[in-house]
């Protein structure tokens, strides 16, 4: 199991609130840390992949519960 260094919960937000938040959560935190971010947006699972590759944050985690998306991002 990978060490979560902070969570935030964006169920009920829609694109792009969800990156926003992760965003602003990520300037945040130190480098090599990880994010978890809860999303209930389907569309969040192809806006984290973007993300990801846009800012060089590395998506370490997305996977699909019954009820939320789930991802990790390691800050770069």
């Amino acid at each position: 199991m990978m060490q979560i260094d902070k969570e935030i919960d964006t169920s009920g937000l829609n694109c792009p609130l969800p990156i926003l938040k992760a965003k602003k959560a990520l300037n945040e935190m130190s480098s090599g840390q990880v994010l978890k971010v809860i999303a209930t947006d389907p569309g969040a699972w192809r806006d984290f992949e973007a993300f990801a590759k846009q800012t060089g944050n590395e998506l370490v985690l997305q996977e699909k519960t019954d009820s939320a998306f789930v991802f990790g991002l390691k800050r770069r």
